[in-house]
């Protein structure tokens, strides 16, 4: 407990340190910069903003809400990560998970690793952690290594040796982008898993993709039988040929909307903001499926639905 302590103390005389204008450090050679870069300072959580360029895009609210019960309880464990950006200001690098959760419990500071580096070194370090321990869907992951791509003029070469990952892992990842982008939403909102997008990829007409990935979500297909319908598709046949059912049964007929839905279907999306999914028989009897990914987007929806 002594050394814990210890810890904490040193952390606020850094902090303090940090906040006198005259011990203003702004690169690693200044005054006084080894004791700050690198160790552990309790940081105001006033000082720190978000990274713009952090690529997880939805945080689950229930899993926040069990990160912050952890933080109330014991703390924050892994201290986050942030660049300086100017006098008593830092962007954060990593740990946006805990400096959410650790906002919901009210917290006035938080621990953080500090880093001086430029915005370059900014994302790289950030797609890089969140790669390696964030839960990210398929297409984050996919944009994550893309953005490793193009703006870090990464190799797959060198980002399998930073992230620790098989090339053919990385290829499989950003084959996906190739997908059309209703396909791509359909992996992140979890109609249809990586295993489907990998199948779909190798169509090369995204009209086609589309009618496949239709007949997926229609016939609750699996990632074989989606295999063997691109496989059908790929020698010539039909794509609402059906796909053999298991044990025997019948299977079911390829989802196809009436016009009046496939007319209005857009405008659902475009109200709301999000990919909306209708589903309806010829008689007219059908859903409609709306995702979200947090509480503060289920009330947007709602809100916009009730007007409440």
């Amino acid at each position: 407990m002594a050394k814990a302590i210890k810890k904490q103390a040193l952390g606020r005389g850094l902090s303090a340190l940090l906040k006198d204008p005259e011990n203003d450090i702004q690169s690693a050679t200044d005054k006084n910069a080894d004791k700050v870069v690198g160790n552990i300072v309790e940081l105001d959580m006033d000082a720190i903003d978000v990274n713009p360029f952090q690529p997880r895009s939805n945080f689950n609210d229930e899993a926040l809400q069990e990160l912050a019960s952890s933080i109330k309880e014991l703390g924050v464990i892994q201290p986050i990560t942030v660049r300086k950006l100017d006098f008593n200001k830092y962007q954060l690098v990593s740990g946006e998970r805990r400096y959410r959760a650790s906002k919901l419990i009210g917290l006035e500071t938080i621990p953080a690793y500090i880093r001086i580096a430029n915005d370059q070194e900014s994302l790289e370090m950030a797609l890089v952690e969140n790669i390696q321990r964030q839960d990210l869907d398929p297409i984050e992951i996919a944009l994550s290594y893309q953005r490793l791509i193009d703006e870090i003029q990464l190799t797959q070469e060198k980002m399998s040796e930073r992230v620790g990952k098989k090339r053919s892992t990385i290829t499989n990842y950003l084959r996906l982008l190739r997908l059309d982008p209703i396909i791509q939403t359909g992996i992140r909102d979890g109609f249809v898993s990586m295993g489907h997008g990998r199948a779909l990829v190798n169509v090369e007409k995204k009209q086609d993709q589309i009618a496949l990935y239709e007949k997926i979500v229609g016939e609750n297909l699996s990632v074989r039988d989606t295999e063997k319908a691109v496989k059908d598709y790929q020698e010539g046949n039909s794509l609402v040929a059906p796909v053999t059912a298991p044990s025997g049964k019948e299977p079911k007929k390829a989802a196809i909307n009436p016009d009046f839905i496939d007319k209005n279907l857009g405008a659902f999306s475009d109200y709301l903001s999000v990919k909306v999914d209708i589903k309806a028989s010829e008689k007219g009897k059908g859903k409609i499926t709306i995702p979200f990914h947090s509480k503060e987007e289920f009330n947007r929806l709602k809100k916009l639905i009730t007007g409440e």
